[in-house]
């Protein structure tokens, strides 16, 4: 079920990368709350799996791509990108919204799907921000490697041989 857009409800995020998840081999794209611990992880497609890895390498194509071209288009109609919103999810389907501020500084919101915003994001450098319900629906908290091996060796440091036999 999905909750009503609440823009007071928005949460910073930084973008982590684009991964392929095992086994299924499908890009994913994860989001880290900036000032906290949550992961919000976005599968996507191929294609703009690549346009945002190409992005974030700095790696440049001869001619625009599709998300370059969108960028090249606003930015020689004078409107500035100001950030991006992951606004909603519906049946496990996310959806987002592109914040353009107009000449006369008003904010007109286009609706997109999140691979398309991020790919854009990553070109204007603008903010990235995700709806709290939308994290806290979809949103996974992921352990840091330090805290994994401090349980580890607590685990260590408590286990018996008798803890193994059945």
């Amino acid at each position: 079920m999905s909750k009503k857009r609440d823009n007071n409800n928005l949460i910073e995020m930084s973008l982590e990368g684009v991964r392929i998840e095992f086994p299924s081999q499908k890009p994913i794209i994860l989001l880290k709350e900036k000032n906290g611990d949550r992961y919000l992880p976005i599968w996507v497609g191929a294609f703009e799996a690549s346009a945002i890895a190409l992005e974030l390498s700095n790696i440049k194509t001869p001619r625009p791509m599709t998300h370059d071209l969108i960028v090249n288009i606003l930015n020689n109609l004078n409107l500035k990108i100001n950030a991006i919103e992951i606004s909603d999810i519906k049946d496990n389907t996310f959806y987002a919204i592109i914040n353009i501020i107009s000449l006369k500084n008003k904010v007109i919101n286009i609706d997109s799907r999140p691979s398309d915003a991020i790919a854009i994001a990553v070109r204007e450098k603008c903010s990235i921000f995700a709806a709290d319900y939308v994290l806290s629906s979809a949103g996974l908290r992921i352990q840091s490697i330090d805290e994994e091996v401090k349980k580890f060796k607590s685990f260590l440091d408590h286990v018996k041989p008798e803890d193994f036999n059945k």
